[in-house]
């Protein structure tokens, strides 16, 4: 077996060339899909490692034969995506805990710096104690509420703006030094900014409201909570084959969902039992500390040193483009703001850094990446822009109160939860068959693109639903119809990935970081305006316009293609594979 050929990915052949004895260079091409032919030595192993066994955590080629691998650990400590599961669902829960009580402490400092200004104004007003924690009828004003809302806007604006400056940055230098280390900075920023609300909650009858603006700068800086889910999908991506990184994804969401909807029910208990709003803050707290120090020591490194020194000397390789540090001047230039994205539109024919080969990106590869993109942010768009005007119109038009309500989103979240948990798992498990482990470009399966569909279509018959609906029961059946459309959104993400190197798959995520965060300042605003200018006039609207949204999507997923890899290319003797 001194002269056969097999078929590696292209970090492997370059390791492999490297170890060689003889210290040639292995003859290597990319091939169509990605793979490398390259010339098998003498001391190449006689078995290679299959995946025929993977199974959801597995190890994906991402960080197995790429140096130092898992395979030299125990089996416990070896990278798997159970590791950071439930430190992600623990720091949801107190992110989503914490929701409720800080937008009443900015109630609460809002109320108060109003009244303090109009006694100010006139010696003889008066007002009672307004209290952090207590039932403050008077600031229950229309005027006080104007200024509540302007104020949240000012802290998602703040947050927002720096998280979609920092997320891909984030992402690439996760991709450089490794997803455990990138991923705590993300937290230490999102720990420091609820360091600052516990110290505002704590002190609230002398902290100025502003000193909020600091945490959310803290914690923008650190990408917010959408960097970290982007960090989070990059180490399923890598200790994750990618016939179930679609399940994995799922699990992650699922988590932030369960976090979402079990945070505010806990808050709720402890504040009822101890009397005090604090001491939830406290948990939260110690919730995100837990998760930065997981991070930082418990989670195992999901990408090999071997695999971040060749990511590192591909970066150092690149055509120099002058100061390109965090704190160069360029990085103000609007159009520098921007390029992250350019990972999401490689360029056809031409080779190029993300893909190397002849001919570069196929046009179908590129395709694929620009729908799955606008799909994925418009779905994520949808789902953090309708949160409050969900309630909002269900209230308006069902006379619900905070029963109802709770219910409502009780059901909806359920049922998400179990989609994501159980029935995509199942489903993924049924059609997918034998799972085949590569490091190469693979490209959207068809039962990817399925899912797509059938979770795009449910939205969009959820949201058809809502505008039509009568009664509050059918809101509630709307709303679960579109809890089953939960699966688009980690099958839409995880097809990314598979449009990718595996050494991009954080830049790649990054990028998408970046186009969450801008959907996340954009959306709440739009469709808040949308429905305060169409409410008592034609109140569903908002629901219309969200339905044609996804009508679109779904039209668009037709045009997503299977199985694309990367263009024909040539071999040294000028013959095409």
């Amino acid at each position: 077996m001194e002269d056969g050929t097999h078929f590696a990915t292209p970090a492997d052949a370059q390791l492999e060339s490297r170890s060689s004895p003889s210290g040639a260079s292995n003859n290597t091409n990319y091939a169509k899909g990605s793979a490398v032919r390259v010339r098998v030595h003498d001391e190449t192993p006689l078995l290679q490692q299959t995946s025929e066994s993977a199974d959801y955590g597995s190890l994906s080629p991402s960080y197995e034969g790429t140096g130092t691998s898992g395979v030299d650990r125990p089996k416990w400590r070896r990278p798997n995506v159970f590791w950071i599961l439930p430190f992600l669902l623990l720091f949801m829960i107190g992110y989503g805990g914490m929701f409720v009580p800080k937008i009443n402490l900015i109630l609460t400092l809002v109320c108060r710096d109003y009244y303090a200004e109009k006694a100010s104004k006139d010696g003889n007003f008066t007002y009672l104690p307004i209290k952090f924690g207590e039932d403050n009828s008077q600031c229950q004003i229309p005027e006080i509420q104007a200024l509540v809302a302007r104020f949240q806007l000012y802290l998602n604006l703040v947050a927002g703006i720096l998280s979609a400056l920092v997320s891909p940055r984030l992402g690439h230098l996760s991709d450089l030094y490794g997803r455990t280390r990138v991923l705590a900075l993300c937290i230490l920023g999102a720990s420091l900014g609820e360091v600052v609300t516990v110290i505002v909650a704590a002190r609230a009858e002398y902290m100025p409201i502003h000193v909020l603006l600091i945490g959310s700068i803290l914690d923008g800086l650190g990408g917010s909570f959408t960097c970290a889910v982007a960090l989070v999908h990059s180490y399923g991506s890598d200790c994750t084959i990618s016939e179930r990184r679609n399940v994995v994804f799922g699990y992650f969401h699922g988590a932030l969902f369960t976090g979402i909807a079990a945070g505010p029910f806990l808050a709720a208990n402890i504040i009822r039992k101890t009397g005090s709003v604090l001491h939830f803050f406290y948990l939260g707290l110690g919730f995100h500390i837990l998760f930065l120090m997981a991070s930082l020591f418990i989670i195992p490194e999901s990408l090999s040193k071997g695999r971040q020194q060749i990511a590192r000397e591909k970066q150092k390789a690149l055509p120099d483009k002058g100061d390109t540090s965090w704190l160069s001047i360029s990085r103000l230039n609007p159009i520098n703001l921007v390029t992250p994205l350019s990972i999401l539109m490689p360029s056809v024919g031409r080779p190029s850094a993300l893909f190397p080969n002849r001919h570069g990106a196929s046009p179908a590869l590129r395709r694929n990446i620009i729908l799955l993109c606008a799909i994925d942010t418009a779905v994520f768009g949808v789902a953090i822009g309708t949160a409050q005007v969900l309630i909002i119109y269900a209230e308006y038009m069902f006379g619900w109160g905070d029963v109802e309500s709770s219910i409502f989103v009780s059901v909806v979240n359920t049922v998400r939860v179990i989609t994501l948990f159980l029935i995509l798992p199942v489903i993924t498990r049924i059609f997918t068959g034998q799972a085949r482990q590569t490091n190469g470009i693979t490209g959207s399966t068809k039962l990817d693109i399925n899912l797509i569909r059938l979770s795009v279509f449910l939205d969009l018959v959820g949201y058809v639903g809502y505008a039509l609906a009568i009664h509050g029961s059918l809101m509630i059946l709307s709303g679960i119809i579109a809890a089953f459309g939960g699966m688009g959104s980690p099958t839409l993400q995880s097809s990314l990935t598979k449009h990718v190197p595996g050494d991009r798959i954080g830049q790649m995520l990054g990028a998408m970081g970046l186009l969450h965060a801008l959907a996340r300042i954009t959306a709440p605003t739009v469709l808040n305006l949308l429905y305060s200018v169409t409410v008592g006039k034609f109140t569903p609207m908002v629901f219309v316009c969200l339905a044609t949204v996804f009508g679109v999507a779904f039209i668009l997923s037709f045009f997503i293609q299977a199985h694309v890899g990367l263009d024909v290319i040539e071999d040294d003797d000028g013959s095409e594979t």
